[in-house]
């Protein structure tokens, strides 16, 4: 479920999950050349106790964040390449080649880079761990450029989407986040030192 909500006298996306997971999708066209610098703020309500990121079983998040990549399928080994027309035929025609998921997970180090339980052609990015700013705001800021080549180790094609979802259809659980202020800049606004910021 997802819903506007007021939060501190500003309206912030609200999302919950019990034992169920989707994702709320935003469609564009960026180039990450030109605006590489992600930045959004989110909150969460609890952990998801048992969450493993290396398993099927445990692929879930209270939060997660995706970038979606215009990868050109002819690019593929052969055997993902028709995987992925398969999955389109009967899933998604529109199904990404390439994803980014930025995740706050429970157990794994931030900066945790990983391939996807389910496929190699979504890498996880762990960029908030652990139960210590549960409930505040959490500021982040990516460069999905760099990041692109340290999941993927090629530059980065076009950006066609942006997801936020929680998750919880694994593990059986119940989770809550909130999101706010996603955007795609030029220059970086935040001091390269400071990483991400908790807010009151």
């Amino acid at each position: 479920r997802y819903t506007l909500v007021d939060d501190g006298g500003t309206t912030v996306l609200h999302a919950e999950a019990k034992a169920a997971g989707s994702g709320l999708s935003h469609p564009l066209r960026a180039d990450p050349a030109v605006t590489p610098w992600l930045r959004w703020r989110w909150k969460i309500g609890n952990l998801i106790e048992q969450a493993d990121l290396r398993t099927r079983e445990g692929d879930d998040f209270p939060a997660r964040l995706y970038v979606t990549f215009d990868y050109p399928l002819e690019k593929l080994p052969f055997v993902e390449r028709n995987k992925l027309r398969l999955a389109r035929a009967l899933f998604d025609p529109h199904l990404p080649a390439a994803t980014l998921c930025y995740v706050w997970d429970g157990k794994a180090a931030g900066g945790t880079i990983a391939p996807s339980a389910y496929t190699n052609r979504v890498r996880l990015i762990v960029v908030e761990s652990g139960a210590t700013r549960v409930n505040r705001w959490v500021e982040v800021e990516r460069n999905i450029a760099a990041d692109f080549r340290a999941a993927f180790g090629e530059e980065a094609p076009a950006v066609t989407g942006i997801v936020v979802a929680v998750d919880t259809d694994n593990t059986g659980a119940f989770a809550t986040a909130r999101f706010g202020d996603i955007s795609l800049n030029k220059q970086s606004l935040m001091k390269p030192s400071s990483g991400p910021a908790a807010l009151p």
